[in-house]
Formats: C-alpha cells, sequence, structure tokens
C-alpha cells in the first residue's frame, strides 16, 4: 500500500500534538506527514515563553520529540512556511519556492498579536510577545537602558501579566496600562481583580486600569507613552499584548470559509469548507468558535488523527479553566467563573489581608458547581475543577474556607477529567495505577496526564496515595526510616556515632545502604574527619582511601583548582608528581587535572607533594562538592560583566568539604554567553548587569536537566546566603544518592515552594540553614591534610596487610602510546579504548 501525504502548515504544540498523535496510530502506515515549520526553531513550549527570560537557551522550551529523529514518515522543514494553497491541484507553494503535492492538509497556522493602530506603534522600541524572537528583541533593549527602567505593557491579560514577569525578570520597572477596569478580565471578577491588583503591586508593578493608550512618540528615555487620561509615562520599550488573532490569512487567500471575526471555519470534525483541509489550534473556528487555549487545541489535533485513520471523533465542547502563577501570584478560573448562568449563585471569600480571594458559582440550590475563581490560594483548583458540573460533595463556603473541609481526590467521579491539558480522566490514573504505574514519572509516561501545564500534579499525587500505592520511606532493612528523618535524629540527638544510632533507632548491625548514608549525615552536621575514628569503618571504598578505584584497582588523585585556577608552580608540580609515580593525566570536564594509576601505598606520598605546593584534595571520590566551573569573566573576556572566577573560587572555598546525599557540581558564567555551562549544574550562576542569576536543580548523567531559574538579579552577599540556605536544605531533605534534579522534580511543590523556602523564608528556618553553613565553613580542613597529620589515620594506606614499605617490584606499568596503563599481579592489561 502507498502511504498518502497530510501537508501540516505550522508547527507550534497543537502542529506537534497533531503529528505524535498520527504517527502513535498509523500502525499500518497509511500517512507520511510533511511539516512546514516557517520558525527557525522546531515546535517549542510558548505557554511557558516567559522561562525563556534568565537562561536564554531554545533548548530549555523545546517540546520532546520535536525534531522526529528517525521516523522516515516525518518530513520536517525548518524555516520554510506555506506561501500559498492550490485546493484545486492540491498543492503547496512554500516560502523557497517549492510546489508540494498533498492528499490531506492541515491548518495549524495558529494567531498572532493584536497591535492597535495607535500612532506610533511600528517605532523600533515597540514589541510584541510571542515568539522566542520577540523576547530576544526585548532583552537587547532591556540590556542596554539603565538598571531598573520603565517598560511599558499595552494589555492587562494573561499574556499581558506575562510579559510584565518578562520585563521584571529583565531588572525593568514594568507598567502595566489595561483599558478594563481591572485585570485579566476575561478570567477574574472585580473582587478578584482589586486583589489581583494590591498583590502584583507590592510585587513591584505599576497598574493602569480604566485607562487607554493614546500616542506612542520617541522620548528622553526610548519611548514617550500617552495614556487616555493625559498622563505620560516615559520607558525604554513597550510591549503589546492587547489580545491575538486567529492567523488565518492564508486560508482567506485560498477561498476557505472564514468567520465574522476571523477564524478558519469547521466543522466538528476539524474539517474546513474543503473536505480535504482541515484546521486546528488557535486558527480553527470550530463551528464559529476560536479557542485561545493549548487544551481545546490539543483535542482538535486528536480528532484530526482520528479523522484521517477513519475515525468519527467530534470537538467536544472546550475547558477553558486557566490556572497559572503570575509574579508568584496563583490564580485560577474555571467555569462560569462570571456566574452568567441563569439563577446562579456566588459564594465569596474575600481576605484582603491575607491576599487571597476565592469564589465558587454555584446553582441555584446551591448544589452544583458551576464554576470559580482562586487568587492568592489556588490550591483547591485541582479538585474543584474537575466538579463543574456535577454535586458538590459538601458546603461551598466550607470548600474554599482556610479551616474547612477540603474536597479530595477521593471524591471525583472516575469519568472527572483530572488532566485537562491532555483530556485524562480520574478512572485512566486509577487504571494506569492498578496496571503497575506506582509513581508521578511512571502515571505520566502511560496516561500523558501532567506533562503540559502540571497542574494536575497534586492530584495524581492524591490518587497514588488512596489508590494504595505504598512506597516505603525505609532507608534499608535496618532503618524504618528515611535519610531526612534519619538526618533531623542526628541534628537533634546530636548523635555522634553509627553504632549508637543503629542501636537507638535501628536494628541489626547495618549495611552498604545505610553505613555510607549515615558516616555522610555525621560528615554533614559535624567536622570531624571522614576517616575519625568509627567513621572509618562507615566508607565507601572511594571515601575510605580519599581517591577514586578505577577498573584496573589503581586509584585517581584530583587536586583542587578553586574555579579552574592553578598557579604556574602547582602546575609544575603536578607534572613532576604524575611523571616521578608514572601517573597518566587527564584534563577533567571540570577544568581540573585527573592523575591515573596510583596504588593505596603511594597515596599519601602523592598527597604530600600537593599539598607541599599549596593544594588541597579535590574530593573527586565523595558525595560532596566536585567543581567550581568558571569562564575567565571581566577579568580578560571582552563580554564579561562580572567577575565569574573570582566568584567561582569564593563559592568552590565555601562549600569545599560540604558532604551531601550525592555530589554537587557548580558553574559560573560571566555573561549570558554561557562558556561555563552553569544551567547544566546543580548550582548555576549567571552574570548579568543587574547582579547575578541563580539557577538550581541542573544534572548530567543518565537523564540530564537544565537547572531553573531561581532568583535573579542577586548582590553577592545575597546570592552566597541563598545557596547557603539552597544547599543545607537540600542536605536535610533528599533522599539517599537523590541528585538535586530529581530532589526539586519530587519536592512537593516544586519550584515555587523550594523559591518560598530560600527566597522568602517562609518555613522561617533561613537563619537556621545559614548558621549550619557557617558552622561548615568554619569548621572545614583538607581530608589529605588530615591524614598526613595523623599516624593512625595514615597506617591504612598500605597495598595488604604487613606490606613492606618499598613499592612491590612485580608491579610494573607498560607503555601504551604516551599513555601508561598499570598492570597489577597478573592482571590483563586494558583494552586499548
Amino acid at each position: 500500500m502507498t502511504a498518502k501525504t497530510v501537508a501540516l502548515i505550522g508547527h507550534g504544540m497543537v502542529g506537534h500534538r497533531f503529528v505524535e498523535a498520527l504517527r502513535a496510530r498509523d500502525d499500518a502506515g497509511a500517512w507520511k506527514v510533511t511539516v512546514l515549520c516557517e520558525e527557525p526553531l522546531p515546535a517549542y513550549d510558548r505557554v511557558g515563553l516567559s522561562s525563556y527570560v534568565g537562561a536564554w537557551d531554545p533548548k530549555e522550551l523545546a517540546l520532546g520529540g520535536n525534531e522526529y529523529t528517525g521516523d522516515e514518515s516525518v518530513d520536517l522543514r525548518i524555516g520554510e512556511g506555506a506561501q500559498s494553497i492550490d485546493r484545486q491541484a492540491r498543492k503547496i507553494t512554500t516560502t523557497s519556492g517549492e510546489v508540494l503535492g498533498y492528499d490531506a492538509l492541515v491548518l495549524a497556522t495558529g494567531s498572532y498579536p493584536f497591535v492597535p493602530p495607535i500612532p506610533g506603534h511600528d517605532l523600533s522600541k515597540c514589541f510584541v510577545y510571542r515568539t522566542l524572537a520577540d523576547l530576544d528583541g526585548i532583552r537587547a533593549v532591556a540590556e542596554a537602558a539603565q538598571p531598573g527602567a520603565v517598560g511599558v505593557v499595552v494589555g492587562g491579560g494573561l499574556l499581558g501579566l506575562e510579559a510584565a514577569n518578562a520585563l521584571k525578570l529583565l531588572g525593568m520597572t514594568p507598567h502595566v496600562v489595561e483599558f478594563a477596569p481591572r485585570l485579566m478580565p476575561l478570567q477574574v471578577d472585580e473582587g478578584g481583580g482589586a486583589i489581583l491588583e494590591k498583590l502584583v503591586t507590592k510585587l513591584g508593578l505599576t497598574v493602569h486600569t480604566g485607562v487607554g493608550t493614546s500616542a506612542i512618540a520617541e522620548g528622553p528615555d526610548g519611548l514617550r507613552v500617552e495614556l487616555s487620561d493625559g498622563s505620560v509615562i516615559d520607558a525604554a520599550l513597550l510591549v503589546f499584548s492587547a489580545g491575538v488573532r486567529p492567523q488565518d490569512q492564508l486560508a482567506r487567500d485560498g477561498g476557505l470559509e472564514v468567520g465574522p471575526r476571523g477564524g478558519i471555519i469547521t466543522d466538528l470534525g476539524c474539517r474546513t469548507s474543503d473536505p480535504a483541509i482541515y484546521a486546528i489550534g488557535e486558527c480553527a473556528a470550530v463551528e464559529g468558535t476560536c479557542y485561545g487555549l493549548v487544551a481545546p487545541g490539543y483535542t482538535t489535533a486528536e480528532i484530526v488523527a482520528d479523522r484521517l485513520l477513519g475515525g468519527a471523533a467530534e470537538f467536544p465542547g472546550a475547558d477553558l479553566s486557566t490556572k497559572l502563577k503570575l509574579l508568584g501570584v496563583d490564580v485560577a478560573s474555571f467555569g462560569d467563573a462570571h456566574a452568567a448562568t441563569e439563577g446562579a449563585l456566588e459564594v465569596v471569600l474575600n481576605d484582603a489581608a491575607k491576599g487571597t480571594y476565592a469564589k465558587l458559582v454555584v446553582s441555584d440550590d446551591a448544589k452544583t458547581l458551576l464554576g470559580g475563581i482562586l487568587i492568592g490560594d489556588a490550591s483547591a483548583y485541582a479538585t474543584l475543577r474537575p466538579l463543574v458540573g456535577r454535586e458538590l460533595p459538601g458546603d461551598p463556603a466550607a470548600l474554599i474556607s482556610p479551616t474547612g473541609e477540603k474536597v479530595g481526590a477521593a471524591a471525583l467521579p472516575d469519568d472527572a477529567e483530572v488532566c485537562s491539558c491532555n483530556g485524562v480522566t480520574k478512572g485512566a490514573i486509577c487504571g494506569a495505577i492498578a496496571s503497575g504505574a506506582c509513581d508521578i514519572a511512571a502515571v505520566k509516561g502511560c496516561t500523558n496526564a501532567g506533562t503540559t501545564c502540571g497542574g494536575c500534579l497534586p492530584t495524581i499525587k492524591q490518587l497514588l496515595a488512596s489508590s494504595g500505592v505504598v512506597m516505603s520511606k525505609a532507608l534499608c532493612e535496618h532503618f524504618e526510616q528515611s535519610r531526612a528523618e534519619l538526618f533531623e535524629i542526628v541534628r537533634a540527638t546530636e548523635t555522634r556515632t553509627f553504632s549508637s544510632l543503629i542501636a537507638k533507632y535501628g536494628r541489626g548491625a547495618g549495611c552498604d545502604i545505610c553505613k555510607p548514608v549515615v558516616a555522610s549525615i555525621l560528615a554533614s552536621t559535624d567536622s570531624d574527619h571522614i576517616l575519625h575514628r568509627n567513621q572509618a569503618g562507615l566508607q565507601d571504598t572511594n571515601d575510605h582511601f580519599l581517591a577514586n578505584i578505577q577498573k584496573n584497582g589503581t586509584y585517581s588523585v584530583v587536586p583542587r583548582m578553586p574555579g579552574g585556577e592553578c598557579t604556574a608552580e602547582q602546575l609544575i608540580v603536578i607534572g613532576e608528581v604524575a611523571r616521578d609515580f608514572g601517573l597518566y593525566t587527564k584534563v577533567t570536564g571540570g577544568q581540573r587535572i585527573d592523575l591515573f594509576g596510583a596504588r593505596v601505598d603511594q597515596l599519601p606520598a602523592i598527597w604530600k607533594r600537593l599539598v607541599d605546593a599549596g593544594m588541597e584534595s579535590g574530593q573527586a571520590y565523595g558525595k560532596s562538592l566536585r567543581t567550581v566551573k568558571s569562564c575567565v569573566g571581566s577579568t580578560w573576556c571582552r563580554y564579561g560583566v562580572q567577575d565569574s572566577v573570582g566568584m567561582a573560587v569564593d563559592l568552590e572555598n565555601r562549600y569545599r568539604g560540604l558532604r551531601s546525599p550525592h555530589k554537587l557540581k557548580f558553574g559560573v558564567s560571566g555573561c549570558a554567553r554561557e562558556c561555563a555551562e552553569a544551567r547544566g549544574k546543580d548550582v548555576g550562576v549567571i552574570a548579568t548587569e543587574n547582579g547575578w542569576n541563580l539557577y538550581v536543580g541542573g544534572n548530567g548523567g543518565q537523564t540530564p536537566k537544565h537547572a531553573q531559574l531561581l532568583a535573579g538579579g542577586l548582590d553577592d552577599a545575597t546570592l552566597v546566603s541563598y545557596i547557603d540556605r539552597y544547599l543545607m536544605f537540600y542536605i536535610r531533605t533528599a533522599d539517599r544518592l537523590q541528585r538535586t534534579a530529581p530532589w526539586l522534580e519530587a519536592l512537593e511543590g516544586g519550584l515555587d515552594h523550594l523559591k518560598a523556602v530560600v527566597c522568602d523564608d517562609s518555613l522561617g528556618i533561613a537563619a537556621e540553614l545559614e548558621a549550619a553553613m557557617s558552622k561548615h565553613v568554619e569548621g572545614y580542613r583538607d581530608e589529605w591534610a588530615g591524614v598526613l597529620d595523623d599516624p593512625e589515620k595514615l597506617s591504612r594506606f598500605v597495598s595488604f596487610v604487613n606490606a613492606p614499605e618499598e613499592a612491590d617490584p612485580t608491579i610494573a606499568f607498560d607503555e601504551s602510546g604516551v599513555r601508561k596503563v598499570p598492570v597489577l599481579m597478573g592482571m590483563p592489561k586494558l583494552p586499548e579504548v
């Protein structure tokens, strides 16, 4: 059978979902897909556009599998759009002039920002907020302006507040101009708008409601923005975010039917007036209605995929619920939020002192939930939204009262839609759990729930708990407590030995799991040497010998080079040590020099040479700080805006020796060009002209993660205090061998909760965390030097019991090119790599 060709014009989030849905269902290979992607990048998360600010890495927003690598049935054409459609011949002329045929055509052209015809709207410092290129332009002007310069956003809706947040992250002072009498007029009512304005004003926004923009002209700071009330704002730039319009010009030119207010008219099957052409997403007017949210867009994509394969799926209507965090403020709107239903009643709890607003819209008998608005605290959204149109499980006022009854996931019927973005019901999630999905990641993989906005994750966690899934928190068979609980026990009781801890709180003699964990906890809560007394017996091989064991039984030695700095004298000593002990040298990815091939009995002699040259243990062997990588920053680089080397050195010297659940790696970049690759580190610091941006939770390994922005525009002291709090909070609460990325992913409340703890001191423990870090800094001592000064510890460094002081002559080093590879006691030579 010869495959047919479906052409897709547009490769945004909805277009990508269509390709995924069609390829997942087309087992027979009935269709080949040609994708025209006008932007220079394949599909990315446009909903999360603000997260691009500070990161400036398009890969951060890339949707999974958006390049269809290895899929021969998908032809993705980046940077190529459609110029015209010949419906009679079923051909498309692309922007490159190529003519492509199709059997079916899917229009996913999305929408474009509406720019009011205000005089001066086309000045060079006026922008829209739609694409990564738009943000790059905004960034260029913002960085050239004075710190704290004013940026005006025309439009106070969802996208307007997102744009204002982006300007704030860029170090600007945002002004929001909204013609309606309140912010977010489509989503919130008058009472909610008042609370929202109060909250965002506290966060540094200046809000102008009930006024329009009359004219824009060039001014002393860049632009002079005149408002309809006669006031004038001098600004560095202006961003239009006054709504969007369906991108339907291609369809109009092709003679397809469009709506009176725009949008490509389709039936419930998303078919246009031409039976061979479909429209999906924001450009489609399904039976005359355009939907500007991603969830209904995904639904249209799934429908067309089904139709092409012979199905009869129809558009079921759209859930226009919205939940997001704007400038750190929770905002949620769902169902009939404005009580438009005849006879609807409103139950309102407005707590201006706490900055929260909650409203439920119910039927005239107060039994059926019709909709609601939540501002300041939207924690109830995940369980209330699926109940829209259903009988409430309790008194409406009690459901939104801080002290009242809460709706749990167990109260939801099986057909309640838990994940509105992907149309996943409670029954589907419970079915996945019953089939063996026992954690969030497994549920995501089975159902796709929680993979878009993440607003349903709290409900999924409740369903996991209520379904009888019990995930043991026990560290091992000897301790029923988790690592975090054992940490608190050690800290509170000041227990200093493994034997006393297991005697009081565990059972048995311990194992290879709990012993190193307890050793790490003891090291994190005190400055005793890692080999102090009976702690030595708890360590694994690497920590026991303060070096990394290699596959042939020898060890590698890594001297610390804070920030990558090394004096000429130290470099010479490293070379001499490598030469004299026959070691193989390798420059690591963390800007260090690794010396391979040392025997246990040689380690102290090697360390002494290095310590005498002023060097310390780089602790490449420990679950601790490994390296702080840096670029040359403002000291040498013409692009550098801060002293990244100096900051890297300070951070490495501060956190060296810090024992943690897993290894830690830092990076400090002197500008946004990111030469130190800071966003791939557990702690990433990137310099801007406004201060330091702090990123956390980035890791390499089998599942690499980019770090996320925790705070921006920080001075040196604030940066260090935030890192202190973040690291100590991680050390106290993470599981055994849990790196920062999965720890942050599993943290209840995620990045928002971490920001609250670290930046806002929501738990009231900031001073305590900083004090714990100060105690570590004051008590630090180089571990190599600690062995060299202690005969008892030195006695451990022998190759075997009663070993002679001189090296065994049977141990030789075999030449292999420029490398020296050890051959130990008959061990075969290592294979060439």
